[in-house]
């Protein structure tokens, strides 16, 4: 063990076992870091950024109706960025790490949420205009074909980069299993946390090659690609409980 596997270790209380669980993970941060409350800032400032009425509050009734029309394409970003919100924070929970890999990773986190989040509002707020003739949402406007495909490049780049960020916290913490002290069950949960944010990345890799190869009357499939996670994730979780389950019972005709 390393100095900085050491340091780690050390940090950690001597009975592991007397700290809070969350689905049988002894959460080793559960006290706020600072690196978590920097993250929790800018996820903040993130979601106030893409408040349904961007430029100024509204000061008469067909200013207010028209900012309520991008109200689903606001619920729509809320939502995703939720998701990864909560991939850190379980992470943080889990493992309590503050090291500079994962300082490193969790900054590069922060900074592609900041850029991510316009094309995210633009691509939702597109979606709920085609799907409902323009009663919600907002109109891209006129665009080339080179526009188009750099709009939805760009938010597969933003998407599939976050994602990989938490993959790779994730591995952190794999790496660190030693100095964590993980037990079995922890280190059964540790890799399909790898494999379950590996989904989003391999989808935003699709959209991202779907993006720059089809037709332009076909380029909206580079956005529709991403409800495939509605299917793919749910699998892997069902895939996950039923290995759980399998290892549980060759542990108990062991005994």
């Amino acid at each position: 063990m390393n100095e900085r596997h050491e340091e780690i270790a050390s940090a950690l209380p001597a009975e592991l076992d007397a700290l809070p669980q969350l689905v049988g993970f002894r959460l080793r941060g559960i006290e706020m870091t600072r690196l978590e409350t920097f993250i929790d800032a800018a996820f903040a400032f993130a979601i106030t950024m893409l408040v349904i009425a961007a430029q100024q509050i509204p000061d008469d009734i067909e200013t207010l109706l028209a900012a309520f029309k991008n109200v689903p394409a606001f619920v729509a970003s809320v939502i995703v960025l939720g998701i990864f919100w909560r991939g850190h924070w379980l992470w943080s929970r889990r493992y309590g790490l503050e090291d500079g890999i994962s300082i490193f990773i969790s900054w590069a986190m922060i900074v592609t949420i900041l850029i991510y989040m316009y094309p995210l509002k633009a691509i939702f707020g597109s979606m709920w205009f085609l799907l409902n003739s323009g009663r919600v949402g907002h109109t891209l406007g006129a665009h080339s074909e080179s526009q188009m495909r750099s709009l939805f490049a760009v938010f597969a780049l933003g998407f599939t980069a976050i994602a990989l960020e938490v993959v790779l916290l994730n591995l952190r913490a794999w790496q660190l299993r030693k100095p964590l002290r993980l037990n079995t069950r922890e280190r059964a949960i540790t890799p399909y946390e790898v494999t379950g944010w590996s989904i989003p990345v391999g989808v935003g890799i699709i959209s991202f090659v779907l993006a720059l190869t089809l037709p332009r009357e076909q380029i909206a499939w580079s956005g529709w690609v991403y409800f495939s996670m509605v299917i793919l994730v749910p699998l892997h979780s069902a895939y996950r409980r039923r290995r759980t389950e399998q290892k549980k019972a060759e542990l108990r005709s062991k005994t």
